[in-house]
């Protein structure tokens, strides 16, 4: 049976002005006024029998009418026009977000996201309170069918309603969450992981920044790492969940980002003489592997091995050169003879720091033709098609990588991944998320990013705005949503906003809002710790939900300061830490 079975004499008030998706509503009876909130639910007739419309109370005005021309000026902009001079207005402005159908087919009480009609002026406005928005919320619960559930929490609005969002949309549209420190965003980051890794065939990649997932254990995860500078003597390989990232998987503008000055006059002949001598040192080893089919088509930025050392060799042989001169016998410089030596000394000691081992000091096993399949199912591959069925998501930490370098190894794992998505064919490709923590650093806005922050930016914007056509969605974390870059975020249209307290945050989640629900961005600064906004084509209710807790929470709590000094016991720990940064690797407590 119906779930809202108003009559009429419980209504709060009558529709007195219709535009687009806002209602004005006019309240005689003041008791009732009181009780209604802002944020809370509305039910409105609709003009089709068996219907009603949903909408969010956005605001709730009292004014006298014959207080003069404020007052006047107040009832003109809410849409209210009242005979009488001397009694109080009091407006309700409602944004309409859904309709409820008592009956579809066999289907009873079914809340979808569309307004095919609009309130018929003077029609009625119902409070959604009490039994009835328990019923709601539990309609929109069940909505979203058992097989695409992806669980939050429950709502604020009725704590014995779960909160749901639709799995399929939210990775095939992107999602965003973001919230400040503390607020809750990691917690919220791991249930949503912990939920995939149940699935039997999961596949979704994590991008973890600092090492805070660690914790996310089970069946469904498989933990691998950069590897570190103490990794380079120790033979550690692909199969220990090891990753080096050769130097030959970097493409041209990656290459030239790091090896280039772009301060240096002799910058562009420096890029073309080093692409000349990396597709020379492509094709010898192609050549010497017998790949006379790649050897036919390949380019600078084929994922093709080569010796560095080939290059270095061609690059000093270029930066010596003497040619014959005009004279008989007589020799002058060549036309790079001394232009190359920053080039040079900038490669030898990338090559040379152990920093950037994982690029330039792999094991043996990355200079051989079949490593690169083997990486990418390792990082991509669903559950079932994993060796040993190893877990579905894959947590990379990139805790060990320098900063500098940072943005150009994300991208690379993204980049990687978009590429063999791109090229798999439609029946054999298999969705695949790539979750990004600590967005800000490596999809920064374009304006002051370095030469590294665009190449990043660029594969992230193509992702963002490509990826969905290849199976491929992307989920941004970040604590602040204005440093990451906007193209990118515009492209998310599944929003779970947490508390956010600075300015310029709140105004860049705004602006992702929908217009009839701006509102909602006064809530941010005030959202208890594990609180969210949730806005998208994923949630069938814009709603404000408390987040249930992971059941393995990452290792990214807050610190409850006054307690721990409070404590009479010895820490130390510190000539471990000091000879952790001395070997460049956090040792693992015994």
């Amino acid at each position: 049976m119906p779930i809202l079975d108003y009559q009429d004499n419980e209504a709060l008030g009558r529709v007195r002005a219709v535009d687009t998706a806002n209602v004005t509503v006019a309240v005689e009876d003041v008791t009732r006024l009181r009780k209604l909130q802002v944020n809370r639910l509305a039910a409105l007739q609709s003009s089709r029998p068996g219907q009603h419309l949903i909408g969010i109370i956005q605001r709730i005005t009292r004014s006298a009418s014959s207080g003069g021309a404020r007052a006047d000026r107040a009832v003109v902009a809410e849409g209210v026009d009242d005979d009488d001079p001397d009694d109080e207005i009091n407006v309700v402005r409602i944004a309409l977000i859904g309709t409820l159908i008592d009956r579809i087919g066999l289907k009873e009480n079914v809340f979808v996201r569309t307004l095919e009609t609009v309130p018929e002026i003077d029609a009625n406005c119902f409070a959604l309170e009490g039994l009835r928005l328990t019923a709601f919320m539990r309609v929109v619960a069940n909505i979203a069918g058992d097989g695409q559930r992806l669980s939050l929490g429950h709502y604020t609005l009725d704590e014995a309603a779960g909160a749901y969002l639709n799995g399929n949309r939210f990775f095939q549209r992107h999602a965003i969450i973001v919230g400040s420190t503390g607020s809750g965003k990691s917690w919220t980051t791991a249930r949503v992981l912990e939920q995939v890794a149940e699935l039997p065939n999961a596949n979704a990649v994590m991008l973890d920044i600092h090492g805070e997932y660690a914790p996310l254990n089970g069946d469904g995860f498989q933990h691998l790492r950069i590897a570190g500078p103490a990794d380079l003597d120790s033979g550690a390989t692909l199969d220990q969940g090891v990753l080096f990232l050769p130097y030959w998987l970097l493409g041209y503008e990656a290459l030239t980002s790091m090896f280039v000055d772009r301060s240096d006059q002799n910058a562009p002949n420096q890029a073309m003489v080093m692409s000349r001598a990396i597709l020379n040192a492509k094709r010898i080893y192609l050549e010497a592997d017998g790949k006379s089919d790649v050897l036919a088509n390949f380019t600078i930025d084929s994922p093709v091995p080569f010796d560095l050392e080939t290059v270095l060799g061609e690059l000093n042989e270029l930066n010596e050169q003497m040619v014959p001169g005009a004279r008989a016998g007589a020799e002058k410089q060549g036309e790079f003879n001394g232009k190359l030596s920053r080039l040079i000394q900038r490669l030898e000691s990338k090559q040379s720091d152990r920093r950037l081992g994982f690029l330039f000091q792999g094991v043996a096993e990355t200079m051989q033709y079949d490593w690169l399949e083997r990486l990418v199912v390792r990082l991509m591959a669903g559950r079932k098609d994993q060796p040993a069925q190893r877990g579905g998501v894959k947590v990379i930490d990139f805790s060990e990588v320098p900063s500098d370098v940072l943005p150009l190894m994300v991208s690379l794992v993204a980049r990687l991944i978009f590429s063999v998505q791109q090229w798999t064919p439609i029946e054999r490709r298999h969705p695949i998320s790539i979750v990004c923590d600590e967005a800000h650093l490596y999809i920064p806005e374009r304006s002051g990013a370095s030469g590294a922050g665009d190449i990043s930016v660029a594969i992230f914007e193509r992702i963002a705005k490509e990826g969905r056509k290849y199976g491929l969605g992307l989920v941004v974390v970040s604590q602040r949503p204005s440093e990451v870059n906007r193209t990118v975020l515009s492209q998310c249209n599944n929003l779970m906003a947490m508390r956010l307290t600075n300015g310029d945050d709140q105004a860049v989640v705004r602006r992702l809002l929908p217009d009839s629900l701006g509102g909602f961005g006064e809530l941010l600064p005030v959202l208890d710790t594990g609180e969210a906004l949730v806005v998208g084509d994923a949630s069938l209710l814009p709603a404000r939900i408390r987040m249930s807790p992971p059941n393995q929470p990452p290792n990214s709590g807050t610190i409850d300061f006054w307690d721990r000094w409070a404590l009479d016991t010895a820490v130390g720990g510190h000539d471990a830490a000091v000879e952790s940064w001395r070997k460049q690797r956090v040792q693992t407590p015994q």
